[in-house]
């Protein structure tokens, strides 16, 4: 059960060395290093992502299998197709991208979870997303009704990979509806995947699944190294979701 412990800058050791089933912590990867950029960069582009709480070091993870969302599969139940059809149809209500990122990953690091009692965003994190966020690489999707932010996420966006971070909700179904304008933006992008890193009800009921990590850390490997699309939302995009078209 030896876990590497890494200085800042060491090369992470393979996903394949996470700590398996049969261990405490399984996908337990590494320990140690740093969270600037250079290291957060190299370790998105592998699958490999950070994870920890208050009190303990850094904590390096990749899963398996991984939760990800084919944006292909991404259910759009008909309640929810609703309140995103009235949302988008409303002149009160948009969605922005970067448009307060502090705000967004505050907000997310700040909101109860229910049978959680503390957060992971702790602020070491926060400041490291933040720096990733002016170098490029960490983003927020918000949803705006009436000039006030009502619910978002932020993500990672590599190449053509994006990974899925943490999101909250101050009006119900904020959130789902940043999340709908993530997978509508990801169509339009040729973005295939979104990483969801842990299993959950609310994100299996929305399509999220389950592949084996040797196939996410391919698929990275391989849209990490394609170009980087526009990061910017039009309201055109949501033709990818609704079934009635919003004008060009």
């Amino acid at each position: 059960m030896h876990l590497p412990w890494l200085q800042p800058g060491d090369a992470f050791p393979e996903p394949s060395q996470a700590w398996d089933h049969k261990q405490p912590a399984p996908g337990l990867l590494a320990a140690g290093g740093a969270l600037d950029v250079d290291s957060l960069q190299r370790a998105y582009a592998r699958g490999i992502f950070p994870w920890f709480s208050e009190g303990q070091p850094i904590l390096w993870w990749s899963t398996d299998p991984r939760m990800v969302l084919f944006t292909d599969e991404f259910r759009l139940h008909r309640s929810l197709r609703k309140t995103v059809a009235r949302f988008a149809a409303d002149p009160r209500c948009e969605i922005r991208f970067d448009g307060d990122f502090d705000a967004v990953i505050h907000s997310c690091a700040t909101s109860q979870r229910p049978g959680q009692s503390g957060t992971w965003i702790v602020p070491a994190m926060v400041a490291a997303y933040q720096a990733f966020h002016r170098a490029g690489f960490a983003h927020s999707v918000e949803t705006w009704i009436d000039g006030r932010l009502a619910g978002g996420l932020y993500c990672v966006v590599i190449g053509r990979s994006v990974f899925g971070e943490s999101m909250f909700t101050r009006v119900p179904d904020a959130s789902k509806i940043a999340l709908a304008a993530l997978v509508a933006w990801a169509r339009q992008a040729q973005v295939r995947m979104i990483d969801c890193q842990q299993n959950t009800r609310h994100l299996a009921s929305l399509g999220a699944r389950e592949i084996p990590r040797a196939e996410f850390v391919q698929q990275v490997a391989g849209d990490s190294s394609l170009p980087t699309p526009a990061w910017r939302f039009e309201p055109v995009y949501w033709n990818a979701l609704l079934p009635h078209p919003t004008p060009e």
